[in-house]
């Protein structure tokens, strides 16, 4: 992909992390609920970590490994989360990721988020598959995944070790040849 183009939605704004996101990145990734809910986010969240994740942005951009955007409220241009698509080429397929601030939890950001992404996926990167996963207990994840048009694939028991306990993951799925558009 040529750089990252921004996103519009109706009321959100996706581009990409600079560095001076890394303030607000840790006080909203650093919220002990969002990072129970997530697979990758440690805690605490450290002082410098904010910083290191968004530095690898721009060479897994390159590399074609992710493509990661800043979730913004287009109005107040607040940042409220983050969302990605971890790409595979060789297999035409992605898998979307995210995290959003407690406050922005059951407000539809992160559906409004989910459709974008998925619709850059298959407009504009031709993939074939867009998958996405959460721990069983998240259900506002699972249902960000059903709103945003995709279907339940399976369930794989003890797929993750979180803070010492094996956790099982329920998959979704969309395929390009079911995407509305």
């Amino acid at each position: 992909m040529e750089g990252q183009p921004i996103l519009y939605t109706e009321r959100l704004l996706l581009r990409p992390f600079s560095l001076d996101d890394a303030k607000r990145v840790q006080e909203l990734a650093g919220d002990i609920k969002v990072a129970t809910y997530t697979i990758n986010i440690p805690h605490p969240y450290e002082d410098g970590m904010a910083e290191h994740w968004i530095s690898t942005h721009n060479e897994n951009l390159e590399q074609n490994k992710s493509i990661t955007y800043a979730v913004v409220i287009d109005e107040t241009q607040k940042l409220i989360g983050a969302i990605s698509l971890m790409l595979n080429l060789n297999h035409k397929k992605a898998e979307i990721g995210y995290w959003f601030g407690v406050s922005y939890w059951n407000k539809g950001y992160c559906t409004e988020a989910a459709r974008e992404m998925i619709k850059l996926g298959f407009e504009q990167l031709d993939l074939n598959k867009i998958f996405a996963c959460a721990v069983v207990e998240n259900i506002g994840s699972w249902r960000v995944m059903e709103k945003a048009g995709m279907s339940f694939e399976g369930v794989r028991r003890q797929d993750v070790l979180k803070w010492g306990e094996f956790k099982d993951l329920k998959y979704y799925y969309v395929l390009k040849e079911d995407y509305k558009g």
